[in-house]
């Protein structure tokens, strides 16, 4: 086996990919609520898959690349506060941490974000 032809294919499959998809990559819009800023935060997962094989004078090489990208939270701005609210979590131990922040700020400060988070998760709910 070639280890050319392996390293050729290895980096043809890299190529490009920071173009593709980076941390800084934002998918999906902005909503605006009012006076509430509502940014969708993903998963994203990847997959990479090469090999080459060499008999005598043939060459044979290939490759893949798998991806996903799952809604994980949404990422909820008013008046300088922001708030993650979790899209899909079933784990108990993690709605009782995401929970903590919310119950600790419901006792400090009772103002008009609950109003204005229902209203943004509502909003959400009626897009899907």
């Amino acid at each position: 086996m070639s280890d050319h032809t392996f390293n050729e294919t290895v980096e043809s499959l890299f190529k490009g990919m920071d173009n593709f998809l980076t941390t800084k990559t934002v998918v999906g819009e902005a909503i605006h609520v009012n006076d509430t800023l509502i940014l969708p935060l993903v998963d994203v997962s990847f997959g990479v898959g090469a090999g080459a094989w060499s008999q005598e004078h043939k060459n044979s090489a290939g490759g893949g690349m798998g991806g996903k990208m799952t809604p994980s939270a949404v990422l909820v701005i008013k008046d300088g506060s922001v708030r993650m609210v979790p899209v899909n979590n079933n784990d108990p131990v993690s709605k009782i941490i995401d929970m903590a922040p919310d119950v600790i700020h419901r006792f400090m400060n009772k103002s008009e974000d609950d109003a204005a988070v229902e209203s943004a998760v509502e909003h959400i709910s009626e897009e899907e």
